[in-house]
């Protein structure tokens, strides 16, 4: 959480190292020194040569005999190691008793929190311990933007191969699934698919093939066989297993002809009819469940490609937040468009907290620039204006803000098997997969009279020179240069214009 607190200005958010004697006990019977002699000490400390270390703090006031002299950038004061917060102090001195203190640890005051101890709350004017001192700026460090950046997992909403991470449960009428049998076998996994498929033909086989067996049994077929003067309703039917297999070949029309339903029943007639019309019934609607869930276009998808990053540079002189697209496959989609949603949890100016809203991101869906034509990897650009939801972050708030891009690529399948259907692909960037100040490089060139394109520089970036501040900051930035530059233009032209001739 000192992620999310305050920082201190930058100013005073240096630290200097003061070498300090430890703090020992004074041993009994020892003679106290009076104010001269502490006097006297004090100033032979400050007249001795110190080394190069930075000054101490000064908050108010100026100690006599000393010079005040204005901080300087290049020292070492604003030099810190490179992954280390720039409020946490450098490396401590090789030095016995140096101490490392804060700069502004008189001006800010001390925030209790829960890392810092269940200590009552010290006075800011009192410099923290050592001990302390060191798991502040630990932790400091630990929530530094770097490190939390490489830290953070949460739960992704849309993961990169385009699953949504959203499990459905407590749903009290689950009779509208039944009224919908199509699409709830179709959507089916594939080993629960194939276990209904079965199972649908092995019930019906043995079902009608008990149905066999029980009327030959009435009917007394069963007790009769090999009599030559009996007229069986259904011939060679001796058990449940030849009653099974007459079953078998009546619904699969497989008629090896030594078991037969006879003319001398009407129910054997009537109950052959039967299964003949279940039969026909399960094979057009299974063997239709399996051709459109093995030529559904969701494995269509698996050959379009996004970038696995997300990059924000200037682009005609405005911040643009681009990522690249590709197709893998000649048989290249039609009236191909592409959207993106900001998943983004929020709360209201009346305190109400909205999970995971859904808002809008434009990529040109006025100017028509969301319809693709993909036949090359194209890089998407979203312009970041005031109607942008990144329109006030910079490139430090990007890394303190949670959220979640998703990218939904949708077309219609050229000519092949599944024609006329609709493919949707998906993805989703985080916070965590945008670079700041990096564009992607191109992947295209020209040979031998063709465009030649090499996707193994498909995720390729390099970093280009970015202003770190927000799109409004640049905004306010270039209306001022205008402004003056109009100001001047004002008044050159005034200093320039002729001095009009006295009257007569």
């Amino acid at each position: 959480m000192l992620a999310y607190l305050p920082r201190p200005p930058t100013d005073t958010s240096r630290y200097g190292t003061f070498p300090q004697k430890p703090d020992l006990p004074a041993a009994p019977g020892a003679p106290v020194e009076d104010g001269g002699q502490q006097a006297a000490a004090t100033a032979a400390k400050r007249g001795a040569p110190m080394p190069n270390y930075p000054s101490a703090p000064r908050h108010s006031g100026f100690v006599p005999g000393e010079p005040s002299l204005p901080p300087s950038r290049g020292s070492l004061t604003t030099q810190h190691h490179r992954g280390r917060p720039s409020w946490c102090p450098p490396p401590a001195p090789q030095e016995a008793g140096a101490r490392l203190y804060p700069l502004h640890a008189l001006s800010v005051a001390n925030i209790p929190n829960s890392s810092r101890g269940k200590g009552s709350a010290r006075s800011s004017t009192i410099p923290a311990p050592e001990g302390l001192q060191s798991r502040r700026c630990k932790l400091l460090e630990e929530d530094s933007p770097m490190v939390q950046a490489g830290k953070r997992q949460r739960q992704r909403y849309v993961t990169k191969v385009g699953k949504c991470q959203v499990n459905l449960g407590n749903i009290q009428d689950k009779k509208r699934f039944l009224s919908d049998i199509f699409t709830t076998i179709v959507d089916l996994k594939y080993r629960w698919f194939l276990f209904v498929f079965m199972m649908c033909y092995v019930i019906t086989w043995v079902l009608f093939g008990f149905i066999y067996f029980l009327d030959a049994w009435v009917r007394g077929d069963v007790g009769h066989q090999g009599d030559p003067e009996w007229q069986a309703c259904i011939e060679n039917v001796d058990g449940f297993v030849s009653a099974l297999l007459l079953s078998v070949e009546s619904q699969r029309t497989i008629g090896y002809g030594t078991r037969m339903v006879t003319a001398n029943c009407a129910e054997g007639v009537i109950l052959l009819i039967a299964q003949s019309i279940v039969g026909s019934m399960i094979d057009a609607m299974m063997v239709g469940c399996m051709f459109v869930k093995i030529s559904r276009p969701k494995k269509r998808a698996q050959t379009l490609i996004f970038s696995k990053n997300c990059v924000i540079s200037l682009r005609d002189e405005k911040l643009c937040l681009m990522f690249r697209v590709g197709d893998l496959r000649d048989s290249h989609m039609v009236d191909a468009k592409i959207r993106a949603k900001l998943i983004k949890s929020r709360q209201t100016a009346e305190g109400e907290f909205i999970p995971l809203e859904q808002s809008e991101l434009n990529l040109g869906y006025d100017t028509g620039e969301d319809r693709l034509f993909l036949v090359e990897p194209q890089i998407i650009c979203h312009v970041i204006n005031p109607h942008s939801p990144f329109w006030d972050m910079s490139a430090e708030a990007l890394r303190r803000e949670q959220f979640e891009i998703i990218i939904i690529l949708e077309g219609i399948l050229s000519p092949c098997l599944a024609a006329g259907m609709t493919c949707q692909a998906r993805t989703s960037y985080t916070e965590d997969e945008i670079l700041w100040g990096y564009r992607f490089e191109p992947c295209m060139s020209l040979e031998k009279g063709a465009f030649q394109v090499d996707y193994s520089r498909f995720e390729m970036t390099f970093e280009v020179q970015t202003p770190a501040g927000s799109a409004k900051e640049l905004q306010e930035l270039k209306e001022l240069e205008q402004q003056e530059h109009s100001t001047l233009s004002l008044y050159w032209d005034h200093l320039l214009q002729p001095c009009p001739l006295p009257g007569p």
